[in-house]
């Protein structure tokens, strides 16, 4: 039996999305910017995917643009705001556990001389809102903050940082990184307080290349790319119209049955969690139902659990678990190629020896108890094996 558990990582598209995809590539093949009748079909599809989207997001579809993914969806939403508003001010917060695709470009923004504050984050992973207070000033032009944090899977408290951002600068532009919250969690930027919104379609079963950028058509943003003017200008370059097509329906499909779909999450976590607990030396990272209540359900994502395994290095346990075709991560997997210690495992105070033995496990719908137990049954027989011969 085969374990897919690294699902954010990347999701297996379904056989709907995938066909939808192979239509816009083979059938409605044409340029969506040409004016012939092949072309308009193209066009049709980037239409009907920023209309439901809007749909689901409760916003209007020209405030929906299309990117190749999430990471340029955050680098567009970081600098393209930043360099829109960088009379108003010089000084940019986010917090200490982004990931890689906003961390990256606020330390590009400290090149350029913007002063950038990183917020600290309790053991769960949760953002310090008595820091957010003491830095956030009439100076500051962006805040960015995650909505889920992709190795723990703690949730931030979205809607209350909007609430108070706006109290102190009306005029601060707040982007959230939503691009693990798709799907698992409601997301109404408007009522949040939301300006701009960076979601991945290949988090939730749709194509790979294919991204938006939600942008309130209340915030002025300079685009970082150029060339044909395409989606206003906002976003140049032709269309990935069977990426588009791939994602609109992917993300409709999401939010099918969420409260189903996010009660099964939640089973299978804490099924999960319980089998865990039954291993020796184990550390559960960020919140742990099966410890803390079930007043933490609300607090976290129902698909991510970050374990750490002691006497066991990381890498050595995820090859082992993938000779037995059980697929996990041990980190981030945008940078799990170029092993470092996770800086959000060192922000919620992980020891440095748990730091080198932690795996993440990620779920979706499709996930049983049997490919649990398998995994779990795994654990059992070589966690033991393998500490014997760890180096010590």
């Amino acid at each position: 039996m085969e374990a897919y558990f690294d699902n954010s990582a990347t999701t297996k598209v379904t056989e709907n999305v995938k066909n939808i995809v192979v239509d816009a590539m083979t059938k409605d093949y044409g340029n969506p910017s040409s004016m012939h009748m092949i072309g308009v079909e193209a066009e049709k599809y980037i239409k009907d995917a920023k209309d439901c989207i809007a749909d689901i997001l409760k916003v209007d579809s020209k405030e929906i643009y299309f990117t190749s993914g999430g990471t340029e969806s955050n680098n567009m939403a970081i600098i393209g705001s930043v360099e829109a508003n960088k009379r108003s001010g010089n000084k940019v917060i986010t917090t200490k556990v982004e990931h890689s695709s906003v961390a990256n470009p606020m330390k590009y923004l400290e090149k350029m001389g913007y002063n950038v504050v990183y917020l600290p984050v309790d053991e769960y992973g949760v953002v310090d809102l008595e820091a957010l207070k003491k830095e956030m000033s009439e100076d500051t032009i962006l805040v960015s903050i995650m909505y889920v944090n992709n190795e723990v899977g703690a949730i931030m408290p979205i809607h209350e940082i909007g609430k108070y951002i706006k109290t102190v600068n009306p005029k601060v532009v707040y982007h959230v990184d939503a691009i693990q919250a798709y799907g698992k969690v409601m997301i109404r930027p408007k009522q949040q307080g939301i300006d701009l919104l960076s979601v991945s379609s290949h988090k939730f079963h749709g194509p790979k290349g294919a991204g938006f950028l939600y942008c309130s058509s209340k915030v002025n943003l300079h685009p970082i790319i150029f060339g044909g003017g395409q989606q206003s200008g906002m976003r140049s370059g032709t269309e990935n119209v069977p990426g588009a097509a791939g994602m609109g329906l992917a993300a409709e499909i999401a939010y099918k049955q969420f409260e189903q779909k996010k009660a099964h999450l939640n089973e299978l976590r804490r099924y999960f969690l319980e089998g865990v607990h039954q291993l020796e030396g184990i550390t559960v990272n960020g919140w742990d139902e099966t410890v803390d209540g079930d007043e933490c359900l609300e607090r976290r994502a129902p698909h991510i659990v970050s374990v750490s395994f002691s006497g066991v290095r990381s890498e050595v346990l995820l090859n082992a678990l993938s000779d037995r075709g059980i697929y996990v991560s041990s980190g981030s997997a945008c940078s799990s190629n170029h092993p470092a210690l996770s800086t959000t495992l060192q922000a919620i105070g992980l020891e440095k020896p748990l730091l080198e033995g932690t795996l993440r496990f990620s779920f979706c719908e499709n996930t049983t108890k049997e490919e649990l137990d398998e995994a779990l049954a795994a654990l059992k027989e070589l966690l033991p094996m393998l500490r014997r011969y760890t180096r010590r």
